[in-house]
């Protein structure tokens, strides 16, 4: 395995080693299924919204799924932020992200709510996707 070394890092134990791989692969994996789940779900919303009543209840299954994932998500960025010495932001991002999925459960009915906070969820999601595949996701903290 090749090793990973940061500027100003040299002097800094635990830094010279890559966060584990398996570790990250699996978070990028869950954060994927995050986004690609919401985007399903919103499709789905939107599509009952506009009229397609049979859809609400194909919504209401992918935001469960969403939800799995969310705490599946939070599991692996934690796993990756204290064994894994990653970073610790996108675990609270991942526990957020199950908490606002625990707030669309209970807001089905006020879209002023829902629609907000399921664009805050999309957000969130974008943001630990665009970490996790960057190269900073494999440094080690110290």
């Amino acid at each position: 395995m090749q090793e990973v070394v940061t500027a100003g890092s040299a002097g800094s134990a635990g830094q010279g080693r890559p966060v584990s791989t398996g570790l990250l692969y699996g978070l990028r994996i869950l954060v994927v299924a995050q986004a690609a789940g919401l985007i399903v779900a919103a499709s789905f919303a939107g599509q009952a919204v506009n009229g397609d009543q049979s859809l609400s209840d194909t919504h209401v299954w992918a935001g469960m799924v969403v939800h799995l994932i969310a705490l599946l998500q939070i599991v692996a960025a934690v796993l990756v932020w204290r064994p894994g010495r990653g970073a610790g932001w996108p675990a609270l991002a991942s526990l957020g992200l199950f908490l606002i999925g625990m707030g669309q459960h209970f807001s089905w009915e006020m879209l002023g709510t829902h629609v907000p906070s399921g664009l805050t969820l999309f957000g969130l999601t974008v943001a630990v996707l665009i970490w996790a595949w960057s190269p900073r996701a494999a440094v080690r903290r110290s």
